[in-house]
């Protein structure tokens, strides 16, 4: 599904379904999906499903490393606190700022795309996702946001 998702052409128009989300210049796919937790008052089922995510994450890393090198560990944070204060943020760096707060990633720059994976999260009640994202690579150079 990795190799598919990188070599997919990225769609002529926006787009968000079940599957996850996409538009001219990237494609965000929901690899996995807890349920969700608006009745998990102890925060039990949630603590389970993210050590669950975690370690398919994990194995997927590892996968990849082994294949492509060590990621990129990306950290969203600074996208995030530039788009509050009205910067343009690229997509789908944009959305996944919103989702978690890092992300590891792998430059293509022969396709000039890049791969990430993370586990975001909408809310505290909504599922965790895992979430397999492909973008332009120019939007990872620090140089293309201001962000560093």
């Amino acid at each position: 599904m990795i190799e598919e998702l990188l070599a997919q052409p990225f769609p002529e128009a926006n787009f968000h379904d079940d599957t996850g989300c996409g538009g001219p210049e990237y494609r965000v796919r929901i690899l996995r999906a807890s349920q969700d937790f608006w009745d998990d008052d102890d925060g039990q089922v949630a603590r389970e499903a993210d050590a669950d995510l975690r370690a398919y994450l994990d194995a997927l890393i590892a996968a990849l490393t082994a294949r492509w090198g060590e990621p990129l560990v990306v950290d969203l944070l600074p996208y995030l606190r530039a788009g509050h204060e009205g910067e343009a943020v690229s997509e789908p760096i944009n959305c996944l700022s919103q989702l978690t707060g890092s992300m590891q990633a792998w430059p293509h720059r022969d396709t000039g795309r890049w791969l990430g994976l993370a586990i975001g999260q909408g809310d505290k009640e909504l599922p965790l996702e895992l979430l397999a994202a492909v973008g332009q690579t120019l939007a990872l150079e620090p140089s293309a946001s201001g962000r560093s």
